[in-house]
């Protein structure tokens, strides 16, 4: 097995600076990053942070089209059943098997319960998620319908007075038109 990169060996704090920084520089400029590590007192070189660059710039394109994917199939086909929120949490198990053998993870150090625990609460996250948007469409529905029968009683009430119709006839023109409740 090769040995384990030193940019995977840094401190937590300086690895998220070296990530955000990657970012930042748009996955460039390896010489002063590798200058920059040095003066905080890490040697990594710029071919090893390059490597590592490479392969977290080609990680982060892959997330962004999923996510454009993702989004565009739900615009696209509503999922009310969530069959992709099922889809997802499989490929998400899978994708977690996949990294820990690419991204060279000693696997004693990495809980795999908690990774799959993770992907679980995503899914019911998504279900319940689901689940409101239902409830408020819905509701949002019935008041919208509520208040178009009571506009509508209301008129045929104005309407049926300017034609002569007695008010006992208007509240009971009304009450059927309002009766659909």
């Amino acid at each position: 097995m090769a040995p384990r990169s030193k940019v995977h060996t840094l401190p937590p704090q300086l690895k998220e600076w070296l990530d955000a920084e990657l970012v930042k520089r748009g996955f460039s400029d390896y010489v002063q990053l590798a200058a920059d590590l040095q003066s905080q007192g890490e040697s990594v070189s710029k071919s090893t942070l390059h490597r590592y660059g490479s392969q977290f710039e080609k990680r982060m394109a892959q997330l962004k089209m999923s996510t454009e994917q993702a989004r565009a199939l739900v615009d696209a086909a509503p999922d009310d059943e969530d069959k992709l929120g099922a889809a997802v949490v499989r490929m998400t198990q899978e994708r977690i098997f996949g990294l820990l053998m690419e991204l060279d993870i000693d696997p004693e150090s990495v809980d795999v319960n908690k990774l799959f625990k993770n992907a679980a609460e995503i899914g019911k996250a998504s279900v319940t998620q689901k689940k409101f948007s239902q409830a408020v469409r819905k509701e949002i529905e019935e008041a919208a319908r509520k208040k178009a029968l009571e506009d509508a009683a209301q008129q045929a009430g104005e309407t049926g007075r300017q034609q002569g119709l007695s008010t006992s006839g208007v509240e009971a023109l009304r009450a059927a038109i309002m009766g659909q409740l």
